[in-house]
């Protein structure tokens, strides 16, 4: 079996896989550290992504196993953190959100104690807890899917290719969302903060993280530029000092830009091809990959005939 995509998704996919008896291969284009996963500020929250009424099963399910994983944050990246959505209401939001420990409403907006993930630690985590299984990680790249059935005896191939499948499988509905960041030194924030509408082209938030806190945001779409640029970088450190006014003195360490692969809705399904081989696509996630990666690598395992045993930490 091989996976196609080597971020957040196609990880956590392929770690399913593995630890359900399969043998797995994940292709990836970039290394796993240069992927758009990596760069994310990485907050567990069911954010730009459709339909709600199955992200929102994806997310908690996904949510009980970053619980779990954060009794080990050094070694898996994980910490419960404590924070704000400002301006939010439960009313506002699905069935899911009365089922999250903790959320509540305040006069801020909601509050709750969430999982925010260090995306570096974590997905070298992911990888090695994949490799310890067998697995093998190879980077190539792929121009067809039917380039993974051409491989040795390959009867099942799972497309967790992100923005890729715009021209892999393809999909003209995949499409980036442009999002900036700026990493500076911590003035000694513990709390994580957004203010951001899902149709909203800027953001604001910040999320502590051990290497620095990370300020955002821009959500643009159809944008493709992966330079950043000097002078939404000064608006964003604007936005966050607003709330926070010590982050205007914090030294910039560094600057991301990452691609979100959104689409109108997930794509989660099986295609059953002409020769009886599979391919399950679990793809087009928006900004809430890493919210929903355990619910939806579940799926696509049991799609792909992997079983359903629940993730083990």
């Amino acid at each position: 079996m091989i996976v196609v995509g080597g971020g957040v998704v196609g990880l956590t996919t392929a770690v399913v896989l593995a630890e359900r008896g399969r043998r797995v291969r994940v292709w990836t284009r970039e290394p796993v550290e240069r992927t758009t996963s990596a760069v994310a500020g990485a907050l567990w929250w069911p954010y730009r992504i459709e339909p709600e009424a199955f992200a929102g099963e994806w997310a908690l399910a996904s949510l009980s196993v970053y619980e779990e994983l954060a009794e080990r944050p050094g070694k898996t990246g994980v910490r419960m953190v404590e924070g704000v959505h400002a301006g939010l209401r439960l009313d506002e939001l699905g069935p899911w959100a009365a089922r999250v420990p903790g959320l509540r409403e305040t006069g801020e907006g909601l509050r709750a104690l969430l999982p925010l993930i260090d995306m570096p630690v974590h997905l070298g985590w992911l990888r090695a807890r994949f490799l310890a299984t067998g697995g093998v990680v190879e980077e190539r790249s792929v121009g067809d899917l039917a380039e993974a059935f051409e491989s040795d005896a390959v009867d099942v191939v799972v497309n967790c290719a992100g923005l890729g499948a715009r021209d892999l499988v393809p999909d003209p509905a995949v499409c980036p969302v442009r999002g900036q960041l700026v990493v500076v030194e911590n003035p000694g924030i513990r709390t994580w903060f957004t203010s951001a509408g899902h149709a909203d082209a800027e953001t604001t938030y910040f999320f502590p993280q051990p290497g620095g806190l990370i300020l955002g945001g821009t959500a643009e779409e159809d944008e493709w530029s992966l330079v950043p640029d000097p002078a939404v970088a000064e608006e964003i450190v604007r936005r966050c000092a607003q709330v926070r006014p010590e982050i205007a003195g914090a030294r910039v360490i560094g600057h991301r830009v990452g691609l979100r692969p959104a689409r109108d809705a997930v794509r989660l399904d099986r295609e059953l091809l002409s020769d009886g081989r599979v391919l399950v696509h679990n793809y087009g996630h928006g900004g809430a990959g890493i919210t929903v990666a355990w619910g939806c690598a579940s799926e696509a395992a049991r799609l792909a005939g992997g079983g359903e045993d629940q993730p083990r930490t």
